[in-house]
């Protein structure tokens, strides 16, 4: 940063600082914990009798096991995006009105999982059910190590619950797909052909039809080699949605390629389970009884209106502390049926 020129380039310069950001974030709370060690050190070795110098003790001793155990947690976001902005995408599974309510109760869900970790969270793209709840969704979660976190989150989610649209009160089984890919940028080996896209624009639309704009703004990009598609409506100019498109779609087609790379080795290794229908991650139980249990970690709580307000913490923690093949291996032995 003290270079010549640094702030020449305003995105280049930005990424640095976010970097800098990001490496503050781990050695200042690690030096913080080791200081305050040495002093509570120092205060123990006075071997003093007073009574509420070491209350003070015993609640330092608690305080730092607890900010400890959050930087053991971040220490397992090793990977390469782990600390990149992520793209998550919530689809409607069959069933119709129920699964599309079902999405919109998981994009809630995550929405305020983001204003509880402070996360910029920007819907880029929506289509909504014809009667109830969204089809699909795509959201940006910008924040330090948004994808490292919000990876575990990843699978098929299940709901169920009385259904609010049956006249006849009866028990509902839904579903939703998660998807969740790091924001890439720049990444250069990724290479996009712009002859093999197609880009077309139309006019966003809200419940009901309604449009959100008067002009053709939306912007839908497919790769043609792939079948992949972008698609941004949340801008109101149609070349600033073009550009949060084309980032979705690099995204994305990292994303493949990176699958592409694990599939080859799991080839060598063995194959893995699949996260698909019938294998859901987890399971939101509304009725006869509450529970949310995930089937990969076994991390359950009775509390579901909390983890339908946004508190998935201990999900995601329980994610990160259990090895993959732990993980692989309780989906494989115990399933769904023991909720």
């Amino acid at each position: 940063m003290s270079q010549e020129g640094f702030w020449g380039n305003q995105d280049a310069a930005n990424k640095v600082m976010q970097e800098l950001k990001g490496l503050k974030n781990i050695v200042d709370p690690f030096a913080e914990c080791v200081r305050r060690v040495h002093e509570a050190k120092e205060f123990l070795g006075l071997g003093s009798d007073d009574k509420d110098l070491n209350e003070q003790l015993a609640q330092e001793a608690d305080s730092l096991k607890t900010r400890i155990d959050a930087l053991e947690l971040e220490a397992q976001l090793s990977g390469p995006y782990d600390r990149s902005n992520a793209l998550l995408s919530i689809n409607a599974g069959a069933g119709g009105t129920e699964s599309c309510d079902w999405a919109s109760m998981l994009m809630r869900m995550y929405t305020r999982h983001a204003d509880i970790k402070g996360y910029k969270c920007e819907l880029i793209d929506v289509l909504y059910g014809d009667e109830a709840g969204i089809k699909s969704a795509t959201l940006r979660m910008e924040g330090d190590k948004a994808y490292g976190f919000l990876k575990s989150e990843k699978g098929v989610h299940r709901l169920v619950r009385i259904s609010p649209f049956d006249s006849n009160k009866r028990r509902h089984t839904s579903f939703a797909s998660v998807e969740i890919i790091p924001e890439v940028e720049d990444d250069t080996t990724i290479d996009i052909n712009p002859a093999e896209l197609r880009i077309d624009v139309y006019r966003a639309s809200g419940p009901g039809g309604q449009g959100v704009n008067t002009t053709d703004s939306a912007v839908r990009i497919t790769h043609l080699p792939t079948g992949i598609v972008a698609q941004s409506q949340k801008e109101r100019s149609q070349l600033q949605n073009k550009a949060q498109a084309m980032k979705v779609l690099r995204a994305r087609l990292a994303a493949l390629k990176a699958q592409e790379q694990e599939a080859a080795m799991n080839k060598e290794a063995g194959e893995k389970q699949k996260i698909e229908w019938g294998s859901q991650i987890r399971s939101y139980v509304l009725h006869p009884y509450l529970m949310v249990k995930d089937h990969r970690t076994g991390v359950e709580t009775g509390n579901a209106q909390k983890v339908l307000d946004g508190d998935i913490d201990a999900f995601i923690e329980g994610f990160l502390k259990t090895k993959p093949e732990d993980r692989d291996k309780r989906l494989k032995s115990k399933g769904n049926e023991d909720v």
